[in-house]
């Protein structure tokens, strides 16, 4: 494998009301191409922070980050955001559903951005729902939906164009075991069959045990854990 992203002394550090919280200091580590990363520790120490730096959504303090040979801090706010729709899935922890859209619709929300017709991508996003085991509530309003049931649509939007790179922050949180379990299959089914890079920033320790390698952020730093 090859590195895919490569993050070289990244910090990031935010202004607070009394003073600067740093969450991490001189991150250096890469991600391989189809790799399945899990990344753990305590809520607070900036898994989050640390997946949006790699979806572009936020920018470093110092240090580069590149992905695919290219560092992430020269793309104009235009290559980003083309960045983000071809290249990357996510999984957001608060879901980031558009309530007043059927869950279908939020599905193929991405490709409708990326200036594909809702009739062209329909199917492709139903397909997705039935993946996750939603094929009975394609049609619903995201309201009439329970947290698990958002937290599967968000999956299936994700998944929606095969991204290189699926960014997951707590994927399985709002899923009882059963689902969880299955959520986590079809994620390793993807993987397998079309390379995608997996990086998932989690408390369940099943998940991150299934993944090929897990990476630990505390004090600031990257650790590696034996799971």
């Amino acid at each position: 494998m090859t590195a895919l992203y490569t993050f070289t002394n990244v910090g990031r550090t935010f202004e607070g009301p009394a003073e600067d919280v740093c969450l991490f200091h001189d991150l250096t580590f890469s991600v391989e191409r189809g790799e399945c990363l899990a990344i753990v520790g305590a809520s607070g120490s900036g898994k989050s922070t640390l997946l949006h730096l790699m979806g572009a959504l936020d920018s470093p303090s110092h240090g580069t980050i590149c992905y695919d040979g290219k560092d992430l801090a020269s793309m104009t706010q235009q290559e980003k955001a083309h960045f983000r729709n071809k290249e990357l899935g996510f999984v957001f922890q608060f879901h980031h559903l558009l309530p007043e859209f059927s869950a279908e619709e939020n599905v193929a929300m991405p490709a409708l951005i990326g200036g594909i017709s809702l009739s062209a991508v329909l199917p492709k996003a139903r397909e997705m729902l039935e993946r996750v085991g939603l094929s009975h509530r394609m049609q619903s309003r995201i309201t009439t939906l329970s947290g698990g049931e958002r937290q599967r649509v968000a999956i299936a939007r994700a998944i929606l164009s095969e991204p290189r790179v699926l960014l997951a922050d707590e994927p399985t949180g709002n899923l009882d075991a059963l689902t969880g379990t299955q959520i986590e299959d079809l994620l390793l089914e993807l993987n397998a069959e079309l390379d995608t890079t997996l990086v998932i920033v989690t408390h369940n320790i099943q998940l991150a045990a299934r993944m090929g390698r897990c990476l630990a952020l505390k004090g600031g730093t990257l650790e590696p854990v034996l799971l």
